[in-house]
């Protein structure tokens, strides 16, 4: 089987690809892979390198959900066109909802990792107010989604979330991310701090939750805290007494932080999934996570829960377990065993490819 394969650069879109891609590879299964938002660092690339086997095509095009995109998305869907008759694949897995309309002669799964919409209701409390980019963007959206053979979503709370705000789609599935536990080290012996990661700017993020007070043991907050084309100060330096803000690791660093890390704060108020959780799980962390829907049906009871968005909730439940490390240890364990039971690259990719199979055996009967 071969699979032409749409993902962008510039979020988890990208290490979710990594793990579908390397796994797909293992198991034969030929793929071209279309990278778009931006041309990938070395360091993003490395584990391409490593695949003499895939097909990658880099371009810097536009994201359907940037601003002024309406033109990139145009020409990048041109272009994937000519990909696509060039090496004439048997199935689309599209990362973007706007390729969804593209080659409607080929079976298309379009997965739904965000979206703008539901971005800014969790973030504002109200849907965005309606402007031509807007009706452009929702009408992006709706299309791609209407036009899949089959709509995948990393959540149930993702799927619905498409229902609510731009359509049902014709065949939709759940299919839940999945990291490679091997990349992770749950055995190190834990250091007494409490790490996040997150763009110290991105309001879904809610890292700032962290810092409104003061916690009972260091935090460590691993993530940007400055917005492209803005200057928003320091990075790399404490703020607030206990509290230390590493600015942007790379992977093997972020492995280290999770590993030496006794607890993760999962403070985002808007999570479709959420990666870096994830990591945590499998490297031994206890999981506090904001009181959202997505958390709970991710990681149930193995997660101890704050009040929705309430920073002196969150330093209650971080005292709580910074005193009681026999507790943290039970929600440690319990994170690690929902990780590796749910949450595995392996699944996922067998999902995958089940899903690979049925939608181009039906193709091939209709």
């Amino acid at each position: 089987m071969h699979v032409l394969m749409t993902a962008d650069t510039v979020g988890g879109v990208w290490t979710y690809t990594q793990e579908l891609v390397s796994q797909l590879i293992q198991q034969g299964i030929r793929v071209t892979l279309v990278s778009l938002g931006k041309l990938p660092s070395p360091q993003q690339s490395a584990w391409i390198d490593a695949l003499p086997e895939l097909d990658y095509r880099p371009t810097d095009y536009r994201l359907e959900w940037m601003q002024d995109s309406e033109r990139d998305v145009e020409e990048s869907g041109n272009y994937l066109e000519s990909v696509i008759r060039e090496v004439r694949p048997d199935l689309l897995h599209l990362n973007q909802y706007c390729y969804g309309t593209v080659s409607p002669e080929l079976p298309r799964i379009v997965v739904a990792h965000s979206d703008v919409v539901s971005w800014w209701v969790a973030v504002h409390g109200h849907e965005p107010e309606e402007t031509p980019w807007i009706r452009w963007y929702r009408d992006t959206v709706t299309s791609g989604l209407g036009c899949a053979d089959v709509v995948v979503a990393p959540s149930q709370w993702m799927l619905d979330a498409l229902r609510n705000y731009y359509t049902r789609p014709g065949f939709g599935v759940v299919v839940y991310n999945g990291r490679d536990p091997a990349r992770f080290d749950p055995d190190r012996p834990k250091k007494d701090f409490i790490l996040s990661v997150g763009r110290l700017w991105d309001k879904a993020k809610q890292v700032a939750l962290l810092l409104q007070r003061d916690q009972a043991i260091p935090v460590c907050i691993a993530g940007s805290g400055e917005e492209p084309g803005k200057d928003v100060g320091c990075e790399n330096e404490p703020t607030i007494k206990n509290q230390q803000l590493k600015g942007s690791q790379s992977p093997e660093q972020l492995r280290g932080l999770f590993a030496d890390a006794a607890i993760y704060a999962a403070t985002s108020c808007y999570e479709p999934f959420g990666l870096a959780p994830l990591e945590a799980a499998l490297s031994g962390c206890a999981l506090v996570a904001n009181d959202i829907p997505t958390f709970h049906e991710l990681w149930g009871d193995s997660a101890c829960y704050f009040q929705r968005n309430d920073p002196d909730d969150l330093a209650t439940i971080i005292t709580v377990l910074s005193k009681d490390k026999q507790l943290r240890r039970k929600y440690a364990d319990a994170a690690y065993e929902t990780a590796q039971v749910k949450f595995t690259a392996e699944a996922m990719t067998a999902q995958y490819a089940a899903l690979y199979q049925s939608v181009t055996s039906a193709e091939a009967v209709a």
